[in-house]
C-alpha cells in the first residue's frame, strides 16, 4: 500500500481534490435546492405543493448513475459541460430529494404552536415560516442531515462513470496500470475515510451542542 501511496500520490491527490470539490459543491447545491422543495413540499398552495413533491419522488424513485449518465449523455451536449459537472449536478439533483424529506420530517416535529403564535403575532405564513419554524427545523433534522452529507461523499464515486477525475476514477486508472487492484482500493478506501470520518465526527459534536442549548 505505501508503495502505491508513493509512486501515485500526485494521481491520488488529484482525484482527492476532485471527489472534495464535486462534495462541496453538491451539499452546498442539495442543501439549497432541498430546502426549497421541502418548503413547496409544505406549502398551503396545492399547486406548488405538487411540484414539491413530484420533484422529490421524483428524483429519490431514480437510481443516481441514471441521472449521471443522463446529465453526461444529453445535458453536456446542451451546456456543453464535462463528466466533473455533470456528475456534481446529477449528485446535487439526486441528494436534494433526500434532504429535502429530512427537513420536511424536522419542520413537521416542530410544535405547531410555534406557527400559529407566529402567525398571531402578524407574520405571514412565509415569514413565520422562514422565521420561526424552519430554523427549528433545520435543528431537529441535523441527524438525518449529517447522515445524507456523508452519504453525499460516498456517492461521488459516481463521477468515475463518466470521466469526473474524482478519487474512484484515478482509482481504476492506478488500478489497470499497476494490476493490483487489492491495495489500490484499499489506499483510496482510506482517503475517503478522510473526508467521511471527521464530518461524522463533527457532525455529532453540532448535534451535542444544539442538543445542549435547549
Amino acid at each position: 500500500m505505501i508503495k502505491i501511496l508513493i509512486d501515485n500520490w500526485q494521481t491520488i491527490l488529484t482525484g482527492f481534490g476532485y471527489t472534495i470539490g464535486a462534495s462541496i459543491l453538491g451539499l452546498i447545491g442539495s442543501l439549497v435546492l432541498g430546502t426549497v422543495f421541502a418548503l413547496m413540499e409544505m406549502t398551503p398552495q396545492p399547486v406548488i405543493r405538487g411540484i414539491g413533491k413530484a420533484f422529490v419522488e421524483f428524483f429519490r424513485n431514480i437510481p443516481l448513475l441514471v441521472i449521471t449518465l443522463f446529465f453526461y449523455v444529453v445535458v453536456s451536449h446542451l451546456l456543453k459541460i464535462n463528466g466533473f459537472w455533470s456528475g456534481t449536478m446529477a449528485l446535487a439533483l439526486y441528494t436534494s430529494a433526500f434532504i429535502a424529506e429530512c427537513i420536511r420530517g424536522g419542520v413537521n416535529s416542530v410544535d405547531p404552536g410555534q406557527m400559529e403564535g407566529a402567525r398571531s403575532n402578524g407574520m405571514t405564513y412565509t415569514q413565520a415560516m422562514v422565521h420561526v419554524v424552519l430554523p427549528q427545523g433545520f435543528k431537529l433534522a441535523l441527524p438525518s442531515l449529517g447522515n445524507q452529507f456523508i452519504n453525499l461523499i460516498k456517492n461521488s464515486s459516481i463521477l468515475s462513470f463518466v470521466a469526473g477525475l474524482d478519487l474512484m476514477y484515478q482509482a481504476n486508472v492506478i488500478s489497470g496500470a499497476n494490476l493490483d487492484p487489492f491495495n489500490t482500493y484499499i489506499v483510496i478506501g482510506i482517503f475517503y475515510l478522510l473526508l467521511t470520518g471527521p464530518l461524522s465526527v463533527l457532525m455529532t459534536k453540532l448535534e451535542n451542542k444544539l442538543g445542549g442549548s435547549n
